[in-house]
């Protein structure tokens, strides 16, 4: 995920989470570690749209939709693969994950929402790429299995440094935006209730 990316999401999560919609440059800057010129390309955008607007030292989001629509139509799941595979069971590998795991899409709406809108037979995790190869070995998977296989069902994301600083399950922005880049029919089903919670 991109520090543009990072830096949506956290607006995103205080604006629903915390009824916050003013922030300024200098903290997001701040709690991130990064400079102030990457707050501001990040803010490029939304600038443009209309989605936040900039006032003196401080800049208002505008439209948490139009935010959280900009974040899905720019984010790519492929970016953030690290691994992928043809697995057998899904329900079972998901009770087998161990506890550095974070279950994304799918999974991640089940846990959060405690039921589905829809079956699901692919498996989305994340993960730090430093943890992969012992979570494979857990799982009893092929390492080499990334590029070998066709229609794979079972993928690794890398997680970000920053992902837990929100609590251990994915926050629902970040949920929705990876299935709106999912490309399984039923990741529509999924969108339409998450729609439904957030907007």
């Amino acid at each position: 995920m991109t520090k543009k990316e990072m830096i949506w999401r956290e607006i995103l999560f205080q604006a629903r989470k915390n009824k916050k919609v003013q922030f300024t440059q200098k903290e997001l800057a701040r709690k991130f570690g990064f400079s102030l010129s990457t707050i501001f390309n990040a803010l490029k955008v939304p600038r443009r749209a209309s989605i936040v607007k900039v006032s003196g030292r401080f800049f208002i989001l505008r439209d948490y939709r139009k935010l959280l629509y900009l974040w899905a139509s720019n984010h790519s799941i492929k970016k953030d693969l690290i691994y992928q595979a043809r697995v057998n069971e899904v329900n079972y590998l998901e009770g087998k994950m161990p506890p550095e795991v974070d279950f994304g899409l799918y999974s991640a709406f089940k846990f959060l929402y405690k039921n589905i809108p829809a079956d699901y037979d692919h498996l989305y995790i994340y993960c730090f790429p430093k943890d992969l190869n012992s979570i494979l070995q857990r799982l009893k998977l092929d390492k080499k299995s990334k590029s070998k296989n066709i229609y794979p069902n079972f993928f690794v994301l890398e997680k970000d440094k920053w992902q837990n600083i929100y609590g251990k399950a994915l926050l629902p922005e970040q949920i929705f935006v990876d299935i709106w880049n999912a490309p399984e029919w039923y990741a529509k089903d999924f969108l339409k209730k998450l729609e439904e919670k957030l907007l």
